[in-house]
């Protein structure tokens, strides 16, 4: 679980970290902020077309192919450190990105055959711990050794906690026989179903409610609330402190209760979360305690349903897994355009908060059905 963990960590740091010397890396290349941009998005792009890769390799053992997944992370961060130009730095953020989804998808498998009965919610937490975690001291700490040295060399140390997680996954984790293999069709059939729609839909508009206010959390804070920029450090401190909680306990409510109950509740939270966010962003106290309340509902959704969907894609378990990861990463899209579009339109740096209210009862209807359902069949 440690070895996952820290596969977890480092594609945490390798995609939010760009973002935190993004000037940096437009320096050394003489190109535009807005340029450097696309490196955010090729990263992206390798997420959304890595993770169907999984349907190559599903007759792969478990153990082999997360050590493969892992390897990739190492190779891709290897290849960012030292590509000689922009636009073959455009190309290893691509490659970086292709094991992001694929490592979540099969990991969710993995945890779920080496997790204790009733353990598997609390085991995937772990999983996506690495990143909650990298969040809250990864992505902090490479900005600090690329402001000290360079972004090459926090992009050197992102590739090797990539190796100490192949290291650790070839030398910890135990063998596990490949998935059943239903052939090509098969790994499609449980599209066919409402379940894991309700689940991609859960996740989809459940992140996208808080991540409209969180893509712009750091002009709010400034602008509106007060805070000077020295601030944002340990604000941003506090929000990565907020997923980690948050994804601690959703996963250890979820092995008591159902975690499509769990993730319900949370989703429908941020309903009244957001208008907290909204009027309370010119006051200081609140604007910190949200600030920690808000990211532990947007991790606290997530986990679980990562772990659900495994329930609900037989056949096809990595690639229901994988799609958790795409739905995650479209939706920070969607979403930091949703907020824009609210601050464009002259509502106010802090109206991505309510833009992100009509997601969270979309997310939280699909999730009430999806209790529902299971419910109907005791899941």
């Amino acid at each position: 679980m440690l070895s996952l963990a820290i596969g977890t960590f480092a594609l945490g740091v390798a995609e939010f970290g760009m973002m935190g010397f993004l000037g940096d890396v437009a320096d050394s290349f003489g190109v535009s902020v807005s340029e450097a941009g696309h490196l955010i998005s090729a990263y992206s792009l390798g997420v959304a077309l890595g993770s169907p890769g999984l349907i190559v390799l599903r007759r792969m053992p478990l153990r082999r192919l997360m050590v493969l997944l892992a390897s990739m992370i190492f190779i891709g961060n290897v290849l960012v450190a030292v590509s000689p130009g922009f636009h073959v730095l455009l190309a290893a953020r691509f490659i970086a990105g292709l094991p992001h989804g694929a490592f979540f998808g099969a990991g969710a498998i993995v945890c779920s055959r080496i997790a204790g009965e009733n353990k598997g919610a609390s085991a995937v937490a772990v999983l996506i711990g690495g990143m909650t975690v990298s969040n809250l001291v990864g992505v902090p700490g490479a900005t600090f050794i690329s402001n000290m040295l360079s972004w090459r060399i926090a992009f050197a140390c992102v590739a090797f906690i990539g190796l100490l997680a192949v290291a650790g996954l070839r030398f910890m984790l135990p063998p596990l026989a490949a998935l059943p293999d239903m052939g090509m069709k098969g790994q499609f059939r449980f599209l066919s179903k409402p379940e894991p729609w309700l689940i991609y839909a859960g996740v989809f508009f459940g992140q996208a409610s808080v991540y409209t206010w969180l893509s712009y959390v750091q002009p709010v804070m400034t602008d509106v609330t007060g805070f000077s920029q020295d601030a944002m450090t340990w604000i941003m401190m506090l929000v990565g402190g907020g997923m980690v909680v948050g994804n601690f306990l959703a996963g250890k409510l979820s092995d008591k209760f159902r975690a499509s109950k769990v993730t319900a509740i949370l989703a429908a939270s941020a309903i009244p979360v957001m208008l907290a966010v909204y009027f309370c962003a010119p006051f200081k106290a609140p604007s910190v305690l949200l600030a920690f309340i808000a990211p532990g509902i947007l991790f606290g959704i997530g986990g679980p349903l990562q772990y659900l969907i495994v329930k609900f894609a037989k056949g096809g378990e990595m690639l229901g897994g994988a799609g958790i990861q795409i739905a995650f990463n479209v939706s920070n899209s969607m979403a930091a355009a949703l907020g824009g579009a609210a601050i464009s339109m002259g509502f106010g740096l802090a109206a991505p908060a309510l833009a992100g209210i009509p997601c969270a009862i979309i997310g939280s209807a699909a999730l009430f059905i999806l209790t529902a359902r299971c419910r109907a069949r005791n899941l």
